[in-house]
């Protein structure tokens, strides 16, 4: 028995079982075999920092899903999942970083014993989670089965967010504020960069009034000058200098749920011409991009607004612009579906959330200045958080 109540409502678990069901039964598939554990959050309220092991959510087109993973970590699904919707089985701890034995041969057993050891069985080929042996192993231990690739399955099914989980990603939002304002207020010459990312990441933690904060599923990005030409260094040791550029992209994390928010700040009174036609024309593309991102156009159109003002500013950016988000675990806050890029014909819907984030990572240099949307019924895009669109510079 547990305490704990589930993050959302009985309804909202029964409508992504039943998404997830319908595409699952269109793809003629009789099981699920979910090892993302953002994925296995999304359909069952599991939450626990243990996805160094095996474990998954598995999800029979006919039968009860249950939560299957290491036989120490069934205590912490106990306290988390929908237990009304979903059963719990695990392995033992033998299993466990073996050279002899492996989880899928355990989770293979189960399998057979439901009688779905000849089925059509959907797999998250591609995911940070589901190893190469777990593969093989799956392939040994079932050869009756026949193993589909189903990367995303899951993940196309979150696309849309609900309500509940709109509120909970506007609480995120006020953390993202809350420490992207923070970051602003630090940055100043001769400033330790990791001790700005101590404060940003217990600022976060401590979340606001109406939030506790969770950890986010990336760590502060912050590089500064020359390295801010890279998008995804961290911090370390250095002490931030005068006519330095550094961007912070950071998000606040409420039970799971992101909202990124990036800005950049400028240490100086000398600030660079082209360091200042790149926040002019981000702040051009955002806000031509935001109008664009309306319920019937598609993601390129998003995309295509952002190169328009890019290309006026003669600016080179090939990289894409954007990404949904919403519930996830390290190392990635982003839903790996839709790309805002010019390639990418997805027809938006309201409910789609995303982070639109036209950094530009030039040579020598790096700005970034981001939102994260919500696309709504009617009109342009709403924006999470509520911080002003420009280049901070601190003479």
């Amino acid at each position: 028995m547990t305490d704990t109540t589930p993050p959302f409502s009985a309804a909202e678990y029964d409508r992504r079982l039943a998404k997830t069901r319908a595409e699952m039964e269109a793809r003629g598939l009789d099981v699920m075999i979910v090892t993302d554990p953002s994925n296995q959050a999304w359909l069952t309220g599991y939450d626990g920092w243990s996805f160094y092991v095996h474990q998954a959510v598995i999800l029979p087109l006919n039968d009860r899903p249950y939560w299957w993973g290491r036989r120490q970590d069934a205590n912490g699904a106990l306290r988390t999942v929908d237990t009304e919707r979903t059963g719990i089985d695990s392995y033992p701890d033998h299993f466990v970083q073996s050279t002899e034995l492996h989880p899928m041969q355990h989770l293979a057993s189960l399998l057979r014993g439901q009688g779905l050891g000849t089925g059509r069985i959907g797999l998250e080929m591609e995911n940070y989670y589901f190893s190469a042996k777990a593969y093989t192993t799956l392939i040994e231990e079932l050869p009756d089965a026949t193993l589909v690739d189903a990367t995303a399955l899951v993940n196309w099914q979150r696309s849309v967010k609900s309500d509940e989980e709109i509120a909970f990603m506007r609480k995120a939002a006020k953390i993202s504020e809350k420490i992207n304002r923070l970051a602003i207020d630090l940055a100043a010459p001769g400033v330790a960069k990791n001790h700005i990312a101590a404060q940003l990441m217990a600022a976060g933690i401590e979340g606001t009034d109406e939030a506790w904060g969770d950890y986010p599923a990336i760590v502060p990005l912050m590089p500064s000058g020359p390295s801010a030409a890279a998008p995804h260094l961290t911090w370390d040791g250095e002490p931030m200098k005068e006519g330095e550029c550094t961007f912070f992209e950071l998000s606040g994390c409420y039970r799971r749920y992101h909202a990124p928010l990036c800005r950049s700040v400028f240490l100086g009174r000398d600030m660079p011409d082209h360091i200042k036609r790149g926040e002019e024309a981000l702040v051009e593309g955002l806000e031509a991009g935001l109008e664009a991102a309306r319920a019937g156009n598609r993601a390129c159109d998003i995309a295509n607004a952002l190169g328009a003002a890019m290309d006026r500013a003669g600016i080179q950016r090939g990289a894409r612009c954007g990404y949904p988000i919403g519930l996830s675990y390290p190392p990635d806050w982003g839903e790996r579906t839709i790309s805002l890029r010019p390639e990418d014909e997805t027809v938006l819907e309201p409910g789609m959330t995303f982070h639109f984030m036209p950094g530009l990572w030039m040579e020598t240099w790096g700005l970034e200045i981001t939102e994260s949307i919500l696309i709504t019924e009617d009109g342009p895009a709403e924006t999470f958080c509520d911080l002003p669109r420009q280049l901070f510079v601190k003479n």
